[in-house]
């Protein structure tokens, strides 16, 4: 707002309440999408390079102004470890939970398959408990292996629709579930998990709710890692145009799949958590959690459960 305030005079700018100017009518309406807006009435004509946020604009004439609408566009920051999310402010914001190697590819893939919930825990006496008192299958794992006491472990590939379908899934991991709980404990609106098999739905959400957006990546141990800032940076590529990005992070993880997008499989087989789970044999895991939209719902949490929201 400054950069507006200054410089230009006969300004009048209205935030709260939220009336526009109807781009064929002289008179007000309100307007219903909940968008950040502000309207500036200048004289016309003026420079259009004095408007220099970050918006989306369009311009109609009326009684001699020009009359420009803007709806500050929210903004995207990309997390790229679970130590660091207390650094951010996440209240009133969408946190995606990234956790590629594999619990969220797990996740998509078991709603996908049409499990009725998955309930997401972050302790394995937990999970036990959970499953014991719902009847729903126990799954996790710890360095790649399934937890004594589970039922389960943590590959897309247990559970096929023939499986699942219409099961309650309760997962613990070692990275991704914890994660989750830390953004719903720190204030986060919403939470929804990606992963590249849900790609394509995880980017239509977030491209329509106009909210701020937090990419986490679950890492290692909260340690980074590649895969899940490869999977950010598929996000950012895909709705940057809907966003104020203001943040190194994101822009490295745009810029280090822009670099590695064709050849994603060649560079996955680098990273630290491909040598620890293919040891495990897990390969044909590994390369299904970087294959784009063979999951293609939106996990979103609501009341315990990760199910899956219509976009």
């Amino acid at each position: 707002m400054s950069n507006i305030e200054q410089g230009i005079s006969n300004v009048e700018v209205i935030i709260s309440s939220r009336e526009l100017l109807h781009p064929t009518s002289t008179q007000r309406h309100r307007e219903t999408e909940g968008h950040r807006v502000f309207f500036v009435l200048i004289e016309y004509p003026y420079p259009p390079s004095t408007f220099d946020i970050p918006c989306s604009t369009f311009d109609i004439q009326y009684s001699g102004y020009l009359c420009r609408f803007m709806s500050a566009k929210p903004t995207l920051h990309t997390v790229l470890s679970p130590k660091l999310l207390d650094t951010y402010d996440i209240s009133n914001s969408i946190v995606v939970i990234i956790d590629v190697f594999r619990a969220t590819s797990t996740i998509a893939t078991a709603l996908y398959n049409g499990a009725a919930r998955v309930i997401p825990v972050d302790s394995v006496d937990r999970c036990i408990e959970i499953g014991e008192s719902t009847g729903g299958i126990t799954a996790g794992e710890r360095d790649g292996k399934v937890i004594p006491g589970l039922s389960y472990g943590n590959s897309p590939a247990e559970y096929p629709r023939s499986f699942i379908e219409g099961k309650t899934l309760v997962l613990t991991t070692t990275n991704g579930t914890k994660l989750l709980h830390m953004a719903l404990n720190n204030g986060a609106s919403q939470v929804v998990t990606g992963s590249f098999p849900n790609l394509s739905a995880v980017c239509r959400f977030l491209a329509t709710q106009n909210k701020n957006v937090y990419l986490g990546c679950s890492g290692w141990k909260d340690k980074f890692n590649l895969e899940d800032t490869l999977f950010a940076g598929a996000v950012i590529q895909e709705i940057q145009d809907y966003f104020t990005i203001h943040c190194d992070s994101s822009l490295m993880a745009a810029d280090m799949y822009a670099m590695h997008r064709h050849d994603m499989n060649s560079l996955i087989r680098k990273t630290t958590h491909w040598h620890r789970l293919a040891s495990y044999g897990l390969e044909k895991d590994l390369e299904y959690c970087v294959s784009r939209d063979v999951a293609n719902v939106l996990p979103i949490y609501r009341e315990g459960d990760l199910v899956v929201q219509s976009v």
